[in-house]
C-alpha cells in the first residue's frame, strides 16, 4: 500500500495487523505489571464507551436494515471512535483533567485489539457495516497475481450498499 495505491493485499494486510498486535500485547503486559494501580471502574468506562458509541448502534441498525443498508451516520460514529486520532484526544482530555493514570491503557488495549485480533479497521462508507466479502476486492486480488479468497463471510448483492456512498 502506498499513496498512489491505497489499498492492502492479504500479505500488507496481515502486516499491518501484527504491528497492532504487537500493541496490544504491550498494553496487555502493561496492564499485568500494573494490575493493582489501575482503577478499574474508568477503565472499563474508558474500554467500553469506544464501541457503545461508535459500534452497537450500526451492528443494530445493520442487523434490522434487512438488506444492509443503513445512514452514514452509523459509519461516522464508529470511525470517528475509534480513530486513533479521536481518541488520543481523549487520552489527553483525560490527562489535563483527572491526571494520567494506568485507567487509560483502556483505549489503546480496546483499539490495538480491534486491529490486531480481528482485523477491523475504519470503515469505509461504500461497504457493508459488517464484515462481507466483496466481490471487486477478489478481482482486484486476480488482476494482481493473487488467488481470490476463499469466502469466509457471504457477499452482499451490490444494491445493498449502492446509496452508503
Amino acid at each position: 500500500m502506498d499513496a498512489a495505491n491505497p489499498f492492502e493485499t492479504p500479505r500488507t494486510f496481515l502486516a499491518h495487523r501484527g504491528e497492532y498486535l504487537l500493541g496490544f500485547a504491550a498494553t496487555t503486559v502493561l496492564g499485568v505489571l500494573h494490575w493493582h494501580e489501575i482503577r478499574w471502574l474508568p477503565a472499563v468506562a474508558l474500554f467500553l464507551h469506544i464501541d457503545l458509541i461508535g459500534y452497537i448502534p450500526g451492528a443494530i441498525a445493520f442487523r434490522r436494515s434487512g438488506d444492509g443498508h443503513i445512514p452514514k451516520i452509523f459509519y461516522y460514529l464508529y470511525n470517528t471512535m475509534h480513530s486513533l486520532l479521536t481518541q488520543g484526544l481523549v487520552v489527553i482530555a483525560w490527562c489535563l483533567i483527572a491526571g494520567p493514570e494506568w485507567a487509560l491503557l483502556a483505549v489503546p488495549f480496546h483499539l490495538f485489539g480491534d486491529r490486531g485480533l480481528f482485523g477491523n479497521f475504519l470503515k469505509p462508507l461504500n461497504l457493508p457495516f459488517e464484515p462481507h466479502a466483496d466481490p471487486a476486492y477478489d478481482r482486484l486480488l486476480t488482476a494482481l497475481g493473487y488467488p481470490p479468497r476463499s469466502a469466509a463471510t457471504p457477499a452482499l448483492a451490490p444494491t445493498a450498499t449502492a446509496d452508503v456512498h
